[in-house]
């Protein structure tokens, strides 16, 4: 007998585990901050190239949605790190069993999040 197939892939239904989530969020933050990348080569070529500019930058930086990009690019540079130091280790065979895969994916979450909110609340 043969069993019936979804004929869809219900994805709200997907429940990842957490070294998932953390291997899709790697994937996220690589993308963002490569998308970020023009955005942040024109604003150092703008705050370099005359005092006007730098002053038009600096009035930029206050406003709050740039500050929200910012931070949303702060906090894909520091769990892209974070994700990329784990994922180095499991390429070593280091911590691959399941116990220690759910706890470092954990960790990696944790200090991404609070170094992002340490750094964030610093700087705002």
């Amino acid at each position: 007998m043969q069993k019936a197939r979804p004929k869809h892939l219900a994805l709200w239904q997907i429940r990842l585990p957490l070294p998932g989530i953390v291997s899709i969020l790697h994937r996220i933050s690589g993308a963002l901050m490569f998308a970020a990348i023009p955005f942040m080569l024109y604003a150092l070529e703008g705050s370099l190239s005359s005092a006007e500019r730098f002053a038009a930058f600096k009035e930029c930086i206050a406003h709050p949605v740039t500050k929200l990009f910012l931070l949303a690019v702060l906090w894909a540079y520091l769990h892209h790190a974070c994700a990329g130091t784990r994922f180095l280790f499991l390429d070593i065979h280091k911590g691959t069993d399941l116990k220690t895969a759910r706890a470092t994916a954990y960790v990696v979450l944790a200090v991404s999040l609070s170094l992002t909110a340490i750094i964030g609340a610093l700087t705002w």
